[in-house]
């Protein structure tokens, strides 16, 4: 999927930062109404260009996003980039049904980044060859920070208190981190667990 050569509508963009209740700058701000209902062909179409997609599946509703990530300055201004987190539902029109998460990232009017998880699992642009699982995406950035950090896969195991093949699974993409293997790697990286489970993608809060 090319994402980097994907333009966004305006009402797109419209409906994507369509956030009310969001404070901003101390003050409760209501935005203007905006039909969010120019999301689900939107993400259908996103989803059509991943290769595994079974098109029988369809986003069917969307709710308002929430802000992830505006990158704004301290006086409440919007940068040009923004993430936003959509919920909703995808069926199969088979009275089948599944919870929707989106996560769109784009700067102006280019689309940046798109992952959605249905259900539990994680679905982003295409890495793996066709028949093949695609990789958790905190499997590149696990690999790269512990490269960057000199650390090796035996000394992540050691400290984990993990086998070698585990490290291996999560930096391959063939095991999806859980939070208390989170909170264990983030020991040995030296970083927050707060920090590693935005990286590994979970939710705040959630249980260990």
């Amino acid at each position: 999927m090319e994402i980097a050569n994907r333009t966004l509508t305006a009402d797109v963009i419209a409906a994507l930062t369509y956030w009310p209740g969001i404070i901003w700058g101390g003050q409760k701000n209501p935005p203007d109404p905006v039909d969010v209902g120019v999301l689900p062909p939107f993400f259908n179409e996103v989803l059509r260009d991943l290769p595994w997609w079974n098109r029988d599946w369809k986003v069917s509703h969307v709710e308002p996003g929430l802000p992830l990530d505006t990158g704004s300055d301290h006086h409440g201004h919007l940068s040009t980039f923004i993430e936003v987190s959509v919920p909703g539902a995808v069926g199969s029109g088979a009275d089948e049904s599944l919870p929707f998460v989106a996560k769109v990232g784009f700067a102006g009017d280019r689309l940046i980044r798109f992952e959605a998880k249905v259900g539990d699992v994680i679905l982003g642009p295409a890495v793996a060859p066709a028949g093949q699982l695609e990789p958790h995406p905190f499997a590149r950035a696990l690999t790269g920070l512990m490269d960057l950090r000199g650390i090796s896969v035996r000394v992540m195991a050691r400290e984990t208190g993990r086998s070698m093949s585990t490290v291996h699974m999560l930096r391959s993409g063939r095991l999806n981190p859980k939070p208390i293997l989170v909170q264990e790697v983030a020991k040995v990286l030296g970083m927050s667990e707060a920090d590693v489970r935005v990286v590994a993608g979970l939710d705040d809060g959630s249980s260990q």
